[in-house]
């Protein structure tokens, strides 16, 4: 439905020829016809900070967000080694797990065990080496990976195969590819030469061998998906899960590589990364090349993002990036132009930095036949409060 309605817009504007200028509340009438479409001038006029969860005594580094059963979570993870989990409907914490040694580094949801057991389940990964897997229904640790041989920075479930599968980077050097069904490793990539800061799995694809014939199934979700990783070693690297082997170096960044994120529907070729060195840079696979840069940061770049959101004159893409540093701030930016910096949100004056950041739809049924919805942004500072802006 959603994909329908952006041809629709599409196509209705074309046909219309429309050069009056955006049609007054038109960007209203998206969003209530099409609620995954949310126009940037609409958040950047009116957003502000609405709420504050307190908790976390140390950094925040990870958020992450799901429904389970029509209640909406989130879950953090922290340098105070816990991992907590909120729910998003009366903000409240919920549970907190503590059996981590080190900190507390990356946090998901995990879609595969809600959908093939109904269990409540984040997995998280720490610097003590280990990945750990809680029923926070329950409250009790589940499953234990080990094999890295030290701290592991970033986890991400694949997009294929219902999330069975798991991808890890840590200090070690190493990404690794974990079959959660099994709980079994199946693979280490091996070419970093420093920490492997973050990591991700690229989205769903299909793939047309010679016979132009469309290939989905393989040993692992299909041809075509990729890993990327970047790392300590200022470089971005992306490996093939079927072949494991790599195909795609990308050299620019001028320090530590800290976010890497594949590009969503139609930039699905494109790579965002954040850095140390301060900025936000895009890379496009085919081409192998760097196509974008965004300067504005006064420091550490440590996530970055694509948006939901569009600005009012291309409705049809997403063309609005997002960037968290430690110079605490969030910085919004036109991916069309590596000069147009859109907005900038300010941490609290106590918040020394913003480590992490998720936007959540939240859905609130007011009426059967009536269902509004809203966009918020929670992100994660380096004193420990989880801030929300909407």
């Amino acid at each position: 439905k959603e994909k329908e309605t952006q041809i629709i817009i599409h196509h209705w504007i074309r046909k219309l020829n429309i050069k009056l200028g955006w049609i007054k509340d038109f960007d209203k009438l998206v969003v209530n016809y099409a609620y995954n479409i949310f126009m940037f001038d609409t958040f950047r006029s009116s957003a502000k900070l609405i709420n504050t969860f307190t908790g976390h005594t140390s950094s925040v580094w990870s958020i992450d967000y799901s429904t389970f059963d029509d209640c909406q979570f989130i879950c953090s993870g922290s340098s105070d080694n816990t991992v907590r989990v909120w729910n998003v409907d009366n903000n409240k914490q919920i549970q907190s797990f503590n059996e981590h040694l080190g900190n507390v580094q990356c946090v998901k949801f995990s879609s595969y065990h809600y959908h093939n057991y109904r269990q409540y389940v984040i997995c998280s990964s720490s610097f003590d080496n280990t990945i750990r897997f809680w029923d926070f229904k329950h409250n009790k640790q589940i499953q234990i990976f080990n094999g890295h041989t030290d701290g592991i920075f970033s986890i991400e479930f694949s997009p294929f195969n219902g999330g069975r599968y798991l991808c890890s980077g840590s200090f070690d050097a190493t990404t690794r590819l974990w079959d959660v069904e099994t709980s079994k490793q199946l693979h280490v990539f091996k070419g970093h030469k420093h920490a492997v800061w973050c990591v991700d799995i690229s989205p769903l694809q299909s793939y047309t061998n010679n016979d132009n014939k469309v290939n989905n199934t393989g040993v692992i979700g299909g041809n075509g998906y990729t890993i990327c990783s970047g790392s300590n070693d200022k470089v971005i690297r992306i490996w093939d899960i079927e072949t494991t082997k790599q195909f795609n170096v990308f050299k620019g960044h001028e320090g530590y590589v800290m976010s890497v994120k594949y590009g969503p529907n139609e930039s699905l070729n494109t790579i965002l990364s954040g850095s140390f060195d301060k900025s936000v840079r895009l890379w496009d696979i085919r081409s192998d090349k760097q196509i974008q840069v965004f300067n504005g940061h006064t420091s550490a770049v440590c996530c970055a993002e694509y948006s939901p959101f569009v600005i009012k004159n291309n409705i049809i893409n997403s063309n609005v990036i997002c960037s968290g540093s430690d110079d605490n701030t969030i910085r919004f930016w036109d991916i069309r132009s590596n000069k147009n910096q859109l907005c900038m949100i300010k941490g609290d004056k106590g918040d020394n930095g913003i480590f992490c950041f998720k936007f959540i739809v939240l859905k609130k049924k007011e009426k059967i036949e009536d269902i509004t919805c809203d966009l918020n942004l929670y992100y994660g500072s380096s004193k420990g409060p989880i801030r929300i802006w909407g």
